[in-house]
């Protein structure tokens, strides 16, 4: 049973190695999903939410500490309610109901035999729209091949090239090699970006990077590392939406993102030779785009 995995759990790269029936790791979950809310959703790139929504489904728990997480409740606070399996791809299902163009699974890696199950399920039961991995990128390749057959399209952040920003800042030095690693493997699942007739994607991977104030050096060493390898391949999204949430020990990190420094990156991205990538206005860095996790769904 999938379950198991849960018993002796190694699902995320720090491979905690706990029981979650009865204690839990470093993500803070037990073995049963816990989710904070499952909703349309229409603040992700447009190939994402389209005109009717993603329908996300935000899970409690995860497996980093970044220390300016817009979703500290969720992520750290634990908020949310418990579900079983049945209760989850019935979620998914009515999310289809409504309308919704995909599956958006929100920091899932920690529940992934519960989601391999429920995804399963829903889909013998009528689930046709594509699902989502909506991952940190910190992520273990063993999780990956389990969750391959039911993951349609990766939405994957790569947060840091330099390990001392990923230490400090995210509690894992190791953070850009397992994201590395993770990408190559999402990229070997779905080499080729597809989109229906209306630009909803289908199928693929978007690499997500969220540019912190201060760091424009690091974010231009991901993105050129992800473009030289990957090109066209991938869909760049480059995040100007960094909020400060005032729980960060780091003085850098306490204002937003300069309009200078967002215009510097991009301009690198031109130079690079980037055709198309996702870029976002500044209206994004606001606490209204962060969503309120109170169960429901």
């Amino acid at each position: 049973m999938l379950n198991a995995l849960y018993q002796q759990c190694k699902l995320c790269p720090r491979k905690c190695g706990v029981n979650r029936y009865e204690k839990t790791g470093f993500c803070k979950a037990y073995a049963m999903p816990k989710v904070g809310r499952a909703a349309l959703h229409f603040w992700e790139e447009p190939c994402i939410s389209g005109t009717n929504g993603s329908g996300t489904v935000f899970f409690s728990g995860c497996t980093l500490r970044c220390c300016y997480c817009q979703n500290y409740n969720l992520s750290r606070g634990n908020e949310g309610v418990v579900i079983d399996e049945k209760q989850l791809y019935k979620v998914f299902l009515k999310l289809q109901s409504e309308g919704a163009h995909n599956i958006n699974l929100v920091t899932a890696e920690h529940y992934a035999p519960s989601v391999k199950v429920a995804v399963t399920e829903a889909k013998k039961e009528g689930l046709t729209i594509p699902v989502i991995l909506n991952s940190s990128g910190y992520v273990s390749l063993d999780t990956l091949e389990l969750l391959k057959d039911v993951i349609d399209i990766y939405l994957v952040d790569f947060k840091y090239m330099d390990s001392e920003l990923s230490k400090m800042y995210s509690f894992a030095e190791d953070y850009p090699l397992i994201t590395w690693k993770a990408l190559e493997k999402m990229v070997k699942h779905k080499p080729k970006v597809i989109f229906d007739e209306n630009g909803i994607m289908q199928s693929g991977v978007i690499v997500r990077h969220l540019c912190l104030p201060g760091h424009t050096k690091d974010s231009k060493k991901v993105i050129k590392q992800v473009f030289k390898k990957y090109k066209d391949s991938i869909v760049l999204s480059i995040m100007s939406q960094y909020t400060p949430m005032g729980k960060s020990k780091f003085e850098n990190l306490d204002r937003k993102l300069s309009e200078e420094e967002y215009n510097d990156i991009i301009d690198y991205c031109i130079n690079l030779g980037i055709e198309d990538a996702y870029i976002q206005e500044g209206e994004a860095a606001s606490e209204s785009f962060i969503p309120v996790f109170d169960g429901s769904h």
